[in-house]
């Protein structure tokens, strides 16, 4: 589904638009702190009030998974897509209950299914600490230790704050370390699923049509947040449904969370991402891909096991694919180049300027190319088994927390640790054979890349065979009980020293090498490219000012556009698509997967009204993160949910091309038709329309 985006520019419209950043109307994931207010005024009258954004800000949440989502009742009902949802429900399954194929809906509130994990996160406040966080590394010369100098002050800010006011508390790095913000979140766990339709209704068409459009999907999912007391949450801060929905033409606003993006990137780390990251992930993802598939080729219960896995290893060679090519268009890589060229420039224009931040880009070049002979080694140099990651993380975490806070590795910090004991201590059964085929896979994968004289593989494998190892290891331990994992982070170091636990020993041999190869490069490349981008995010102020966005970093952002079709293969993509479009789609694929009705949808077709809208797309500027977005009107009304990009917009990382790029969403008339005409989910559907 959606994550990064693709398009192609011309070379002169490239080059001449390069010359200045200024940033075109409808580009860009704007901060809570700095909305694209001038923009708005002056493209389309409309000037978003402070209640407004704040309104917004607080009915949009995060979802720890890896998406967004927003409350859409004053109940705690809370909507995402289904892929989104797709972790929860693939946790919750069983070989007789298949939730992901066979869809869900609780009627009663006493039927909501409880998620094993599900943390959901909502920006409370912002606070910039920018002066405070890089003051702790100023006068410092040794780039080491001024980088421990500034981690050991963000541990700080985020403990003071977690203490106050108890609140999750992520410092964010902002313009390449330009600016920090202090972000706190409240977090909510007692997450309940309500409704979810079927896979194929939720993913009509497949990969083949992922990152496409036109489209047909019904791709939502609604949960129910509860408090700490057990009973629905409350809050006045939720979208009121627009059972309309968008139109053509219309101005739409899309909060949510996106995941990163390079934007700002220099040639020298976009050319690493080319030359060396892009090839060495896209062969990775094939490799898990096969392995998956043909595990799943074994039963219907081997595919129900691995079939998010595919799903998520499909969708992402898809990103991967378009990343890399978008690298290599020469139109691209023209405009990236213009644009760095005009900035250095400018820079070089001012004597003081360019005294002050002039080295930085070469700086970064000399740490990429300490970067090259490294990265094949440390992305190989992996397990892919959740029941040795778990292992790891305690191995870790153990040594970790009898440190002041400040020295710790940055995941164990105080402020961290309420997330990470509660992804440790997940109830989720992990299943046995899909463990032994991922580190299988990768073991196989790195043993030919790296040798078997490997430090990281010998630590792992001792002597034995990869089948062996893999066999031994989680066959043998016990990491997939919550219990046993609880007796080892409380018992402590003492514990986990005493272990005879495969998997524990195996973190335990592995961890010296991790730790020490961890610090050469943070000391060696880290601490040198970290002071280079902070130069970089203030010279870029001083030449061009704040008017123009961060790159994302999976925090809360605001984008905007139109709903408006596009130019391809010859002819123009309509605005929405519309039920008619599945059924006769359906038809002209004679109904055979994956572009196959659900038994639902067919009987339900003499009941829908086939002229409503059930897909749309927009100018909206999104990425990766951004799956479960609501689209909002001037109103601040939900008419739409982000779920894809189409294929022409994979390049969205580094690049926004407006006659192109567009959004793709499930427009809120569809939602609800399905709703009450294919599921007989009217009460469902009263509730969200506040007729309840």
């Amino acid at each position: 589904m959606f994550a990064n985006l693709r398009f192609a520019l011309l070379l002169p419209v490239a080059v001449s638009l390069a010359a200045s950043p200024a940033v075109r109307a409808e580009e860009g994931m704007w901060t809570f702190d700095n909305p694209p207010l001038r923009q708005l005024q002056a493209k389309y009258g409309f000037t978003p009030t402070q209640a407004w954004l704040d309104h917004l800000r607080l009915s949009s949440v995060r979802l720890n998974d890896g998406g967004s989502g927003s409350f859409v009742s004053p109940d705690g009902l809370l909507l995402t897509n289904h892929h989104v949802a797709r972790g929860q429900l693939q946790k919750n399954s069983t070989a007789e209950h298949n939730y992901i194929r066979d869809g869900f809906y609780a009627a009663r509130r006493d039927q909501e299914m409880k998620s094993p994990d599900l943390e959901i996160n909502v920006l409370v406040s912002m606070q910039d600490v920018t002066a405070r966080v890089q003051g702790a590394a100023k006068g410092i010369a040794d780039d080491a230790k001024a980088l421990k100098a500034r981690d050991a002050e963000i541990a700080a800010i985020e403990k003071e704050s977690l203490d106050q006011t108890k609140l999750r508390s992520d410092i964010v790095s902002f313009y390449q370390g330009g600016e920090y913000w202090l972000y706190r979140y409240k977090v909510y766990k007692d997450v309940r699923l309500v409704f979810a339709p079927e896979e194929q209704a939720a993913f009509f068409g497949g990969d083949p049509d992922n990152f496409t459009y036109p489209r047909y999907d019904l791709d939502m999912a609604i949960f129910r947040v509860y408090d700490e007391d057990g009973k629905p949450l409350h809050t006045d801060n939720y979208l009121k449904w627009n059972a309309k929905g968008a139109a053509p033409g219309e101005l739409i606003f899309i909060p949510g969370h996106p995941g990163s993006t390079s934007r700002q990137d220099t040639l020298a780390e976009l050319l690493l991402e080319r030359e060396t990251r892009e090839p060495l992930i896209i062969e990775y993802l094939k490799r898990r891909i096969d392995a998956a598939e043909k595990f799943a080729q074994q039963g219907q219960e081997q595919a129900r096991l691995v079939g998010s896995n595919i799903f998520g290893l499909q969708n992402s060679l898809k990103v991967y694919v378009g990343r890399a090519d978008a690298l290599s268009d020469k139109a691209i890589m023209a405009k990236k180049q213009a644009e760095e060229a005009d900035f250095r420039a400018k820079i070089a224009a001012n004597p003081e300027w360019e005294k002050e931040y002039g080295s930085a880009w070469d700086t970064i070049a000399a740490a990429e190319e300490k970067v090259k002979p490294e990265f094949k080694t440390q992305f190989l140099r992996r397990t892919d088994s959740q029941l040795f990651g778990l292992a790891y993380a305690i191995v870790q975490y153990v040594a970790e927390i009898k440190k002041p806070d400040g020295e710790r590795l940055p995941q164990f910090h105080d402020a961290e640790l309420p997330s990470l004991m509660y992804r440790l201590q997940s109830p989720a059964t992990i299943a046995v054979s899909t463990d032994k085929l991922y580190m299988t896979t990768a073991l196989t994968l790195a043993q030919e890349k790296l040798g078997g004289s490997d430090p990281y593989l010998q630590a792992v494998l001792q002597g034995k065979s990869i089948d062996e190892a893999v066999s031994a290891l989680v066959d043998g331990t016990k990491m997939g009980d919550p219990a046993f994992r609880k007796s080892l982070i409380d018992g402590g170091e003492a514990a986990v020293a005493a272990s005879t636990d495969p998997m524990i020993q195996a973190a335990r041999r592995v961890d010296p090498l991790v730790r020490e190869t961890n610090k050469r490069l943070r000391d060696t490349i880290v601490s040198v490219v970290t002071p280079a981008g902070e130069k970089l995010g203030k010279a870029r102020f001083l030449v061009y000012g704040k008017n123009t966005y961060p790159d994302a970093t999976f925090t809360l952002r605001l984008s905007y556009g139109t709903v408006d079709g596009y130019p391809y293969n010859g002819t123009v993509a309509p605005p929405f698509t519309t039920f008619y479009g599945l059924y006769d789609r359906a038809t002209s694929f004679s109904n055979q997967h994956p572009f196959d009705l659900t038994p639902k949808e067919a009987a339900a077709r003499d009941k829908l009204d086939l002229a409503t809208p059930i897909n749309f797309v927009s100018t909206g500027d999104i990425i990766g993160g951004n799956s479960g977005s609501p689209v909002v009107n001037k109103n601040g009304e939900l008419v739409g949910l982000i779920f894809d990009g189409n294929i022409e917009s994979l390049a969205g990382d580094f690049v926004y091309d407006g006659t192109k790029n567009r959004a793709v969403a499930v427009h809120s008339a569809g939602m609800l038709l399905g709703l009450r005409k294919i599921y007989a989910a009217d009460a469902l559907a009263d509730e969200i329309e506040g007729k309840k």
